[in-house]
């Protein structure tokens, strides 16, 4: 999700028409915004990003451009890596914790 931030902040502002960095977003609660993370639509940013790294259809990797394969590439040697729940459940823990002080230090 760090690696993603600009797209996220990105995809907010054209999706739902929200600053990160505005009151509203700093009162939202967490549970809304993993909602609203998980409803981004396929024209945001983040939405064409994990299209690309999700791509399977070999009749569209064909047509895909090198910057296309690249990102997707990228990603699948990433997620190659296994992560042990331990440290899948800290690093969610700590993403919380960073929304949550982005948001002026509310939790809800």
């Amino acid at each position: 999700m760090f690696e993603d931030f600009d797209l996220i902040v990105s995809s907010f502002r054209a999706q739902y028409g929200i600053k990160v960095y505005s009151k509203e977003f700093q009162e939202m609660k967490w549970d809304e915004f993993c909602a609203l993370l998980s409803g981004l639509g396929p024209e945001t940013s983040l939405g064409r990003i994990v299209q690309i790294r999700s791509e399977d259809n070999e009749d569209i990797l064909k047509n895909f451009s090198k910057e296309q394969h690249r990102i997707r590439n990228e990603w699948r040697s990433r997620s190659a890596q296994k992560v042990s729940p331990e440290k899948m459940e800290d690093f969610l823990e700590q993403m919380k914790k960073t929304f949550i002080s982005m948001a002026g230090g509310v939790k809800n």
